[in-house]
């Protein structure tokens, strides 16, 4: 017979924990931003395949993204927990992702390496 509230558990642990590094990722984004360092990640160039941005349009984004930066509201201080509060969110990202990984080899890597 099947343990459905076994079942719903390890739903429940799922949705929250894929939430979790979700939103705290996502957060670490916005505060990465807010700190005034835009995240501009330039294309991949592959030899057969259709560049979607161009390098001016790299520039131009790389222009806005300094201009945003210059106009910010926040001091330097502000500025500076913005930049530490993203990379605690970041880092809570891959504890939780890195924790999950474990909860599901940790058993049989601790049997491997002992």
């Amino acid at each position: 017979m099947i343990d459905w509230f076994a079942f719903v558990v390890v739903l429940v642990t799922a949705l929250v924990g894929s939430i979790v590094v979700v939103v705290a990722y996502a957060f670490g984004i916005r505060l990465l931003t807010l700190s005034g360092r835009t995240p501009i990640v330039t294309p991949a160039e592959f030899t057969d395949a259709i560049t979607v941005v161009t390098p001016a349009e790299i520039r131009q984004a790389e222009k806005r993204a300094a201009k945003a930066a210059k106009k910010s509201p926040l001091s330097e201080r502000q500025k500076r927990a913005a930049l530490i509060g993203a990379r605690a969110c970041f880092v809570l990202s891959a504890a939780a992702v890195i924790f999950g990984i474990y909860l599901i080899v940790g058993e049989h890597l601790l049997l491997l390496f002992s």
